[in-house]
């Protein structure tokens, strides 16, 4: 692949939560205008990710975030809710890649271009890592947001994990609209408090 062509980097957040979204991430990076320090965003601090968040915005030749709801999670299960962010993230760039690179191995169906799975790739490849850092500041502030709306859960500062302290608020508050009730944690906690 040579340098004109326009490589996308995909990556997402929160798969694995009891709550909230999955957000996806696509980014193509200006071959001329390097960012220095891009890693997976779970080995940078929350400092760091915001600082290289704001220079990726400005500095990436496109960027799109994609997003599917607990709802869709429930629907389609998590991977497929997953496949659905990613697409929403490359179409929101407003701009056709040649080349597509996910995190993981896992390619979903009906991408515009030719695509490949890269196990670790968020550590390995910089548009990945970059889509990592922009998916996961923005699911970050979305659970901030969400603790206002729902508050008693905590999810501004486990961003909806299944930490202890979200097992206990579920026990005694039951699942909100934010839950993914498919996740055997939440539907648990709501057969028990019905």
């Amino acid at each position: 692949m040579t340098k004109s062509h326009l490589l996308c980097g995909v990556d997402e957040a929160g798969r694995g939560p009891w709550a909230g979204p999955v957000t996806a991430a696509a980014v193509i990076l200006h071959p001329d205008r390097p960012i220095t320090g891009l890693n997976d965003s779970k080995k940078l601090t929350e400092k760091k990710r915001v600082a290289l968040e704001t220079e990726i915005r400005e500095k990436a030749l496109a960027f799109g975030l994609g997003w599917a709801s607990p709802q869709e999670i429930d629907e389609l299960n998590i991977r497929q809710a997953t496949h659905l962010a990613w697409r929403r993230a490359i179409e929101e760039m407003g701009i056709t890649p040649d080349f597509i690179q996910i995190d993981g191995n896992d390619l979903p169906q009906g991408l515009p271009c030719p695509a490949e799975a890269i196990i670790k790739g968020d550590g390995k490849i910089a548009e990945i890592s970059a889509a990592s850092i922009l998916a996961k500041n923005a699911r970050d502030r979305l659970m901030v947001e969400l603790e206002e709306t729902y508050p008693g859960y905590g999810f501004a500062k486990h961003k909806g994990y299944g930490v202890k302290a979200h097992s206990e608020a579920l026990a005694t508050l039951g699942p909100c609209a934010v839950h993914r009730m498919s996740f055997k944690p939440v539907s648990l906690a709501a057969r028990r408090l019905a």
